[in-house]
């Protein structure tokens, strides 16, 4: 077994200039109130990693360029369709307005397992909040359903930028199925 270089592995990414064309999936991702740069940043890569269609960075959550986005994201701020919009309510309505079902990922009363979405149910767009408070009880209030990841240890959640991968990846499986 050996290790791909660096040029090996980039032999068979999409380029920059080629972008426009990929084949994205129709996952719109909303972040509100993300306090951390580095949270930010990571989900930035992990969003190029899967090519959703778009990120909305709302509230207080830190927008590029600033340096720790910039570090943790490693060029993803440039591959991954972005925009900053002060009221993460106005997207999700806007989003809802074109057909999107909105999905928190929170844990709720009547949250789904993240592996249960139906390919039927995209395009569809994922709310991800605050680090310690979660979404915002007024967002999940205009969501359409909620899905949460099991936990099985003491804690109640993990990491924002993790759960957000865990999630993300699995409804890449899901569409590419």
């Amino acid at each position: 077994m050996r290790k791909l270089t660096h040029d090996e592995i980039s032999e068979n990414r999409i380029k920059l200039e080629t972008l426009s064309s990929a084949n994205k999936i129709p996952v719109y991702v909303i972040l509100n109130n993300i306090r951390s740069s580095y949270n930010v940043g990571s989900i930035f890569r992990t969003s190029d990693a899967v090519m959703i269609n778009k990120l909305f960075l709302c509230g207080y959550t830190p927008a590029p360029p600033k340096k720790e986005i910039l570090k943790t994201a490693l060029g993803a701020t440039e591959s991954v369709s972005w925009v900053y919009e002060k009221k993460a309510e106005n997207v999700i309505s806007q989003l809802k307005n074109e057909g999107i079902k909105v999905f928190a990922l929170e844990l709720t009363e009547s949250s789904r397992n993240y592996t249960e979405i139906a390919k039927s149910e995209f395009p569809l767009a994922l709310v991800v909040g605050n680090e310690i408070t979660g979404v915002d009880q007024k967002l999940l209030d205009l969501c359409d359903d909620s899905i949460e990841i099991p936990q099985f240890g003491i804690k109640q959640s993990m990491n924002v930028a993790v759960a957000y991968g865990i999630a993300v990846f699995e409804l890449r499986n899901i569409y590419s199925k």
